[in-house]
């Protein structure tokens, strides 16, 4: 081989290692990634359940799973920044965010949460749906007193998402999820509001229906 031919081949070789442990690290983050986003939709279904200690395994577990996605992402920001780590990070907050709330717990931060700040929103944002389904649960069970925090929690989250007016590449799209959240919350306060409605008009029925019988 000419000189040249040896100093290439010499290149190459460096380059493979690098691109092998760099293929190796993608790998290893892609399947955390999606034990993560598993782990935390199981910790969701695991609050509507009201397994609350259940979820708390599982998004200590999707936690773990990102931190060692961490670790094998170092040196390999390219990889890290592709868009489904963000992903994953999401999902853990949705679930975290959503144990929080249904639990009366403080709210996490990004920072307690080690997540992005685009992934913390945009999980806030996922995080209100799931508030609405809690709500509808507790219609449906005829327990009105126990919706009106929840949907509080979904508007104060909606007046913090309705204020980010940045560009979506810094946000992950939150103008979107933050209009989505809009129609989740409009839908739900006519839900709960007919509801109450709805037990107004029964309870006075009720107290009618006391007063002729005991005249």
């Amino acid at each position: 081989m000419s000189g040249v031919a040896d100093e290439l081949e010499a290149i190459a070789a460096g380059i493979r290692e690098h691109w092998q442990a760099k293929y190796q690290a993608r790998e290893k983050a892609l399947a955390n990634g999606r034990d993560v986003i598993r782990n935390s939709a199981n910790a969701i279904r695991a609050v509507h359940r009201g397994e609350l200690a259940t979820a708390e395994q599982l998004l200590a577990r999707a936690r773990t799973l990102l931190d060692e996605t961490e670790a094998a992402l170092q040196g390999h920001a390219d990889i890290y920044y592709a868009g489904f780590v963000e992903d994953a990070q999401k999902e853990y907050a949705e679930g975290s965010i959503t144990l929080a709330l249904v639990d009366g717990r403080p709210l996490p931060s990004n920072a307690a949460l080690n997540v992005s700040a685009a992934a913390y929103l945009n999980g806030a944002a996922e995080a209100v749906g799931e508030l609405r389904r809690v709500v509808l649960d507790q219609l449906r069970q005829g327990h009105t007193e126990r919706c009106e925090p929840l949907l509080t929690a979904m508007d104060d989250i909606y007046g913090v998402l309705v204020t980010m007016d940045f560009p979506d590449g810094m946000t992950g799209g939150l103008r979107r999820s933050t209009d989505n959240t809009r129609g989740i919350l409009e839908r739900t306060r006519g839900d709960l509001t007919m509801a109450l409605v709805q037990r107004g008009v029964q309870e006075r029925w009720e107290r009618l229906g006391d007063a002729l019988g005991n005249g």
